[in-house]
């Protein structure tokens, strides 16, 4: 049986995600009509959710305050009256199911093709070695919490020299928000960094406690006022791939699109190749920057 203890992150966590969600509707958004029409209430009060869902105020009260996990069903119904979209209703699916898990599953860690636990922090030479033949290709490899685990040369000339960082510094999410040649290389930067907190929220629902992750939400937090404001949102997403513009200050704009891979030897870790339109501006710019570096690094982060 899962102890309090196991239940009580994701549990908080859920409370948290939902009474965020309960105050960005309004009761017209939703049907509900109040007779007292000059109330001050932001969003909707629990009473309305709970009648809503078709659950007891009570009920609803204790999984807002992180003591109740709800049931499939309640679950169901809280998607419904909330209005959640697909990548919300996952994230609040993910909550429950991690909070239902055995104690012994929630620390689990994936066992790798040769049936030996797989170190989230360690690239399998045979991905090295993809990256290092992707010789036109910008490509990183990204584990848990974005930290940057290896990358090919044009990756490195293309946003930063990752090799020259220190390694608790070769975090994307971090970058984003802390290191100004990010800031000037991404066209629409609040986007990218808006969508990153997003990610990284959607991503933490396996283990909201995560001692490196509380560490690094810690430090964002205090640096940069955004970061705070859209981490206190409780916004998620799962974006697998899309296109961005950069302003290289060596060779000028670059139109890249993006996707992300994922292998089940290890989940934790996304590779992320970015292609250019045959015959393009950006492909002969990349041209320019192809040119030998250091070999592919990668840092072991356990």
């Amino acid at each position: 049986m899962t102890t309090t203890g196991d239940r009580e992150p994701h549990l908080r966590e859920m409370g948290a995600f939902l009474r965020t969600r309960r105050g960005e509707l309004s009761p017209g958004d939703v049907g509900v009509s109040r007779a007292n029409r000059r109330s001050r209430v932001t969003g909707l009060r629990r009473e309305e959710v709970a009648d809503l869902a078709r659950i007891s105020g009570d009920y609803y009260a204790r999984i807002e305050q992180g003591r109740l996990a709800p049931s499939p069903a309640v679950l169901a119904a809280l998607v419904s009256a909330l209005k959640l979209d697909g990548d919300q209703a996952e994230y609040l699916g993910a909550l429950a199911d991690h909070a239902a898990a055995p104690s012994h599953a929630l620390g689990a860690v994936s066992p790798s093709q040769d049936g030996q636990p797989s170190d989230s922090g360690t690239v399998r030479p045979q991905v090295m070695r993809l990256l290092d033949q992707l010789t036109e290709t910008p490509a990183l490899v990204m584990g848990p919490r974005t930290d940057i685990l290896a990358w090919n040369p044009l990756a490195a000339r293309v946003y930063v020299d990752f090799g020259a960082l220190a390694p608790d510094q070769r975090n994307y999410v971090r970058l984003i928000f802390t290191d100004q040649r990010m800031r000037w290389l991404f066209d629409d930067w609040e986007s990218v960094a808006r969508s990153c907190v997003a990610i990284l929220r959607r991503e933490a629902a396996a283990n909201p406690s995560d001692p490196r992750l509380t560490s690094l939400v810690g430090e964002l937090t205090v640096a940069d006022d955004d970061f705070a404001r859209w981490w206190a949102a409780h916004d998620v997403a799962r974006q697998d791939f899309g296109t961005k513009v950069l302003h290289h200050p060596e060779v000028g704009d670059l139109t890249l699109d993006w996707e992300i891979f994922r292998y089940g030897t290890a989940p934790d870790q996304q590779l992320i190749l970015n292609s250019v339109e045959p015959g393009s501006a950006t492909q002969q710019r990349l041209a320019t920057l192809m040119r030998p570096v250091n070999p592919i690094t990668q840092e072991d982060f356990s």
